[in-house]
This record gives structure tokens, C-alpha cells and sequence, in this order.
């Protein structure tokens, strides 16, 4: 990935309006992102201290899943993203 101003965008998703995980949800998209994060280590796409730091960032918020990836495809400009 690239490197993230990580609490530049922490401001930005403060700022947006969307329901954020509860506890419990937080808690189960931490384990998801884990699994996923070993996945990645086993096929050696280890990810960068500030890819660690953006996830973590984005779990910190309660961002749902679904807006992290919207939000991480506007960031690297894909064509996809939104």
C-alpha cells in the first residue's frame, strides 16, 4: 500500500457520518482482521507498519468493513473506489 498521514485520516472518518460497530462487532471484525493479516503473512504479502496502523486506526473508530475498503479504494485513487 502507500503510506497514510494515519491521524489526518482518523480526523476524516471522525468527521464522516456513519453508524459505527458496536463492541461486540469491533471485537469480531478484530479477529476477522487478524486471520486476514496471517493469510497475508503466509503468502508473503507482509504488510507495512503503517498498514498495521491504518487497520488499527479504522477498528479504533468502529468503521464497519465495508466502509474501510470504500474509504482505503478512494485513498489509492482505484478505479473502483465509491
Amino acid at each position: 500500500m502507500s503510506h497514510f498521514d494515519i491521524e489526518a485520516i482518523r480526523r476524516q472518518v471522525r468527521a464522516m457520518d456513519f453508524v459505527r460497530g458496536t463492541p461486540a462487532e469491533v471485537a469480531m471484525w478484530r479477529e476477522d482482521m487478524a486471520d486476514s493479516r496471517a493469510n497475508l503473512v503466509i503468502e508473503n504479502m507482509i504488510p507495512t507498519p503503517n498498514d498495521d496502523a491504518f487497520f488499527a486506526m479504522m477498528l479504533d473508530e468502529g468503521v464497519p468493513p465495508p466502509l474501510v475498503s470504500q474509504i482505503l479504494l478512494r485513498l489509492l485513487d482505484h478505479p473502483d473506489a465509491d
